[in-house]
């Protein structure tokens, strides 16, 4: 290219900067992470969905930001709470963020004071899914719909992960703002819940759909209630209670279902570099190799990127006094 030709290119790109100064900036924004490390921190234990998930999205997102190195680094403890801090805490360059449980947007209401970041402040990336929670039962407990649930006259037993964790909170939400007739039993982490209730311990549980999509499927238990998702084979939750407090636990919960497996770093990321990770991320979730592979794992994906999450957060954290006292209440029996 001669020098001439040269000048011209100059000359262009500096007339396009200045026509349209956001082309220079995302330029810029990409070029940062070329020979940069990125630390990607999955808020728990390796092994999980969280972690299989967050491993997912680094390799993906490495391969749109060329040049850049994404290691994820667990970082488990306090129910989410031991990593979430330390990405919030961490410098906003740009080189740390990572994926964390939605269920401390309760902590956030209920005023946690273990929690040191603000959820509306986080510099939002991106979700990869919307994964509604379920009421599920097994075929041995003999129940066949909701409205069989809340007529018993004895309590049936639901199992759930541990003290502080989403799916306990959930479930004693929904037990006092729904009068259920179910005693929330904790400590079953990871598969034992579906183990107990294959062994009769239990008669059900109050999770994700795709975490006992299969255990359905196997003709081991029935959903007969759900909360958000567009799927029309269970009976949407919502349609099924009148008390004005319960609907509103419920759609609290819905929000919930919306924003999951999630990407976040910390406040005050520069633009063209928070930019930068979000058109990687929403290049990376849309790749057909990621979403063949996250499939073949059983991960649903439905992808959101950047203000479309963050809107979510903000919504799911303005609640009625009355809804936060439930949350409360739920939270000191767990």
């Amino acid at each position: 290219m001669g020098m001439q030709t040269l000048r011209i290119a100059a000359s262009g790109a500096a007339v396009l900067s200045a026509f349209w100064p956001g082309l220079a900036s995302a330029e810029d924004g990409v070029d940062f992470f070329n020979g940069k490390t990125v630390n990607y921190i999955v808020a728990t234990a390796p092994g999980g969905v969280y972690d299989t998930n967050g491993r997912l999205v680094a390799q993906y997102m490495q391969k749109y930001l060329p040049g850049s190195t994404f290691v994820v680094q667990n970082m488990p403890g306090a129910g989410h709470l031991l990593g979430t801090n330390y990405i919030y805490a961490s410098e906003p360059d740009g080189l740390t963020f990572g994926t964390f449980n939605t269920g401390l947007l309760y902590g956030q209401l209920s005023g946690d004071p273990n929690i040191k970041f603000d959820l509306t402040k986080m510099s939002w990336i991106g979700k990869v899914a919307s994964d509604p929670r379920i009421i599920l039962v097994t075929k041995e407990s003999g129940i066949e719909s909701y409205e069989q649930l809340k007529a018993l006259k004895e309590p049936v037993k639901f199992a759930t992960a541990g003290k502080g964790s989403a799916s306990m909170i959930e479930a004693t939400m929904f037990v006092k703002a729904l009068k259920l007739p179910i005693q929330v039993v904790s400590g079953y982490n990871g598969n034992e819940d579906q183990l107990a209730m294959m062994r009769g311990e239990v008669q059900g549980v109050i999770g994700s759909r795709s975490e006992f999509q299969q255990f359905v499927d196997e003709g081991k238990g029935r959903f007969i209630a759900q909360v958000g998702g567009t799927e029309t084979d269970v009976p949407q939750l919502s349609s099924m209670v009148d008390d004005a407090t319960a609907k509103q636990v419920v759609a609290l919960i819905e929000s919930q279902s919306g924003i999951s497996r999630l990407s976040a770093g910390p406040a005050g990321i520069p633009e063209d570099r928070l930019k930068a990770l979000r058109d990687a991320y929403a290049a990376a979730t849309s790749d057909p190799e990621f979403i063949e592979k996250a499939r073949a794992l059983g991960l649903p994906v439905d992808p959101e990127v950047g203000d479309e999450v963050g809107t979510r957060v903000e919504k799911a954290l303005d609640q009625a006094p009355e809804v936060i006292n439930v949350l409360k209440e739920a939270l000191s029996e767990g």
